[in-house]
């Protein structure tokens, strides 16, 4: 998250200087790419965690047919 925060925090001061480009270095880039995927892929295995978790929900129907 470290990169995630540097970014975060270059943008408010560039923000506040009104400038129009923000510059990141390579190694930046790079951090926050790699923060970004990381992210995205957990959001995506918790997501589909918990369709897994529906698929094997248990339904248990009972039928009487009385007299029938």
């Amino acid at each position: 998250m470290l990169h995630i925060k540097r970014f975060i925090d270059k943008m408010a001061v560039a923000e506040s200087k009104q400038t129009k480009d923000l510059v990141l270095p390579m190694s930046d880039a790079r951090g926050l790419r790699d923060e970004l995927s990381k992210l995205l892929s957990d959001l995506y295995e918790m997501s589909q965690g918990q369709n897994k978790e529906k698929d094997t929900e248990i339904l248990q129907v009972e039928i009487k047919g009385g007299s029938f």
